[in-house]
C-alpha cells in the first residue's frame, strides 16, 4: 500500500508532502492509495488539494486537523476518519487499519461522493449528488480570447489542448496556435462537456478525439499522442478513467 502524509510540521511528517502545491503533485504523479492530509496549510490547503486534484480522483482520504470540535463535523463526513492533533500511536493505528480495510474493499466512488459533499459544504452551495455538475446546455461552447487590438471567439471545436501557464490558462489550436486565457483549470474542466474533453493531468485538458496513441514511459510514467505528433503527460491516477473515456476499458 503506498501512503502518502501530506503535513506543513517536519516534525509531524516523516516523508513526502510538505505543503499542498508539492501534495498535489504527488497525488497526480504517484497515486496513493491512501493519503493523511492535513487541513490547515499555507498557501494550498487541504481543502484546496481536493479542489486541485478533484473528488473523483482523489485517493482515499484520512484529514489530520487542529479543528475544533464543531469544524470537524464536515471532516467526519468526508474522510475515511480524521485525527485531531496532538493524537498517539493508538489513535493513529486504529485510523490507519480503518482506513486500509476501506482501501482493500475499494470503496472509491464513496469516497468521491464524500470529498464533492465536504467541497459543496465549504463553497456553500447545496450538494446534489444524482446531478451532474454542469448542466449539457451550459457547456462552453466558445471562449472570447483578448489579442491586441481585438477580442477573437474561438470555438470550443478548434481546441487541440489545453495548458495551465501559472495564473492563466492556454489554448492550442491546430496548426501551432496558442491564446492565453485568464481562467484556472478546473472552472475550465466544468465547463467543457466531459465527452469531448478530459484532463489527463492537473495542468493539461485534451481534446478526446485528438489522442492518437497512448504511451508507456520509462519508470510507471504515461503519456497520450495526438494526431499532429503532440506528446501529453498523463498522470497516474487519470489514466484508467482517460481509457474508460475512450472506451479501452472492458
Amino acid at each position: 500500500m503506498r501512503v502518502l502524509i501530506v503535513d506543513d510540521e517536519p516534525l509531524a511528517r516523516r516523508r513526502e508532502a510538505e505543503n499542498g502545491r508539492e501534495a498535489a503533485r504527488l497525488i497526480e504523479e504517484e497515486a496513493p492509495d491512501l493519503v493523511f492530509l492535513d487541513v490547515q496549510m499555507p498557501g494550498l490547503d487541504g481543502v484546496d488539494v481536493i479542489r486541485e486534484i478533484g473528488p473523483q480522483a482523489m485517493p482515499p482520504t484520512v484529514f489530520v486537523t487542529a479543528y475544533d470540535q464543531y469544524a470537524l463535523e464536515a471532516f467526519r463526513l468526508a474522510a475515511l476518519d480524521y485525527l485531531v492533533k496532538p493524537f498517539d500511536d493508538e489513535r493513529f493505528e486504529e485510523a490507519f487499519a480503518r482506513a486500509r480495510e476501506q482501501v482493500r474493499l475499494h470503496e472509491k466512488s464513496q469516497t468521491a461522493d464524500r470529498l464533492l459533499t465536504l467541497l459543496e459544504n465549504e463553497s456553500g452551495e447545496t450538494p446534489t449528488p444524482d446531478a451532474p455538475q454542469t448542466a449539457p446546455s451550459s457547456y462552453l461552447e466558445r471562449i472570447a480570447v483578448e489579442t491586441p487590438g481585438r477580442t477573437r471567439i474561438v470555438s470550443v471545436t478548434d481546441i487541440d489542448y489545453i495548458t495551465a501557464d501559472g495564473s492563466y490558462a492556454e489554448l492550442h489550436l491546430g496548426g501551432g496556435e496558442r491564446y492565453p486565457i485568464r481562467e484556472r483549470m478546473k472552472t475550465l474542466e466544468e465547463r467543457l462537456d466531459p465527452e469531448v474533453f478530459f484532463r489527463i493531468h492537473r495542468s493539461t485538458i485534451v481534446r478526446l478525439e485528438r489522442v492518437d496513441s497512448l504511451l508507456t514511459r520509462s519508470g510507471g510514467r504515461y503519456a497520450v499522442e495526438l494526431d499532429d505528433g503532440t506528446r501529453l503527460k498523463v498522470s497516474r491516477s487519470r489514466r484508467e478513467d482517460l481509457q474508460e473515456h475512450l472506451g479501452l476499458l472492458r
